[in-house]
């Protein structure tokens, strides 16, 4: 046998030994406890038959019959054990909570037991709402605008969202008005026509209807779709996502007048007046793409040129007085 394994068996024997030293000791604390037990019950009876032997004695003078005799005893009897009920009561009374207490002591229990088991339901169900913070202490009369703050920021983003929503929705309306487009086909000489449209309506989707309008009249664009046309406005190319309201909203100006009135009485040219209808509207042209390649070094294609937003056209008058 090793020196490891020796070692182990007197660990084992001295545990055995304390366990066996625990268990007796165990069994003296439990004898004692009974005996105690015992003599204080033996003592609670022979103190509780003095004290009804005591009455009895006060209470029979001289001789009495043995049925006055067991009334007297009995009667003894109950008196004292509703005097004991009485003292144990007031003892339990003064001792333990009273019986409200103790449904409130259970309630608040199986609140404590069950708000863990209900936690994630109560949590989706009420949202908890921040407390308002009470500022004390400022001085209304300094000015304080400098400074951050908090609540001032977000009453004031949200007058601008406030004002944005206001702001969408009256472009909403206006882009559903309907305006009247003048326009011409040009081929080298203008054909004069009009046509009514949403101010929201893009470039592209007029001319989509102009053509359904033109091909009827015109060979050539019977087979044309919106790609293959160009819209001119006052000598400027306009792109055709633009919309009528971009134009109508900015009050942007071209070349030869501004570019937010559609609504044109005629084409300056054909009167031959330019320096004195400089500022109004002049319709609107409709040309094939490849027309304008042909012809675009030949007046009046010669004038056009692609639309540059944010660009001043100043020189209107001194342009017309060329021609």
């Amino acid at each position: 046998m090793s020196h490891a394994d020796g070692g182990r068996i007197i660990h084992l024997a001295k545990r055995r030994e304390r366990a066996r030293e625990d268990a007796e000791l165990r069994l003296q604390q439990l004898e004692e406890e009974r005996r105690n037990a015992g003599a204080g019950i033996e003592t609670k009876f022979t103190a509780n038959y003095d004290a009804i032997e005591e009455t009895l004695k006060s209470r029979t003078v001289g001789l009495v019959t043995l049925d006055e005799m067991r009334e007297k005893q009995k009667d003894a009897v109950v008196q004292r054990e509703i005097q004991i009920a009485t003292e144990n009561f007031s003892k339990d009374s003064s001792a333990k909570p009273s019986f409200s207490d103790q449904n409130e002591d259970k309630l608040s229990s199986q609140k404590r037991v069950l708000s863990f088991a209900f936690e994630d339901e109560e949590e989706e169900d009420e949202e908890p709402v921040p407390p308002l913070k009470k500022r004390l202490g400022m001085d209304p009369t300094v000015d304080t605008s400098f400074l951050p703050d908090r609540e001032r920021e977000e009453k004031l983003a949200q007058l601008k969202e406030q004002l944005a929503d206001e702001w969408r929705s009256l472009q909403d309306k206006e882009k559903n008005e309907d305006i009247n487009v003048a326009y011409s086909y040009w081929d080298g000489s203008s054909h004069r026509k009009d046509m009514r449209m949403k101010k929201g309506h893009t470039i592209s989707q007029f001319l989509t209807k102009a053509i359904e309008v033109l091909k009827k009249e015109f060979t050539e664009l019977k087979t044309a779709t919106s790609e293959s046309l160009m819209f001119v406005k006052e000598d400027l190319i306009i792109p055709h996502f633009y919309t009528f309201q971009d134009f109508i909203a900015t009050k942007a100006m071209g070349k030869t007048g501004p570019l937010w009135q559609f609504d044109a009485a005629g084409e300056i040219r054909v009167r031959q007046d330019a320096a004195l209808d400089c500022g109004e509207a002049h319709p609107a042209k409709v040309v094939l793409r490849s027309w304008y390649e042909k012809n675009k070094h030949i007046y009046p294609a010669s004038r056009w040129e692609a639309f540059v937003p944010n660009k001043e056209y100043k020189n209107t008058i001194d342009d017309l007085s060329t021609i």
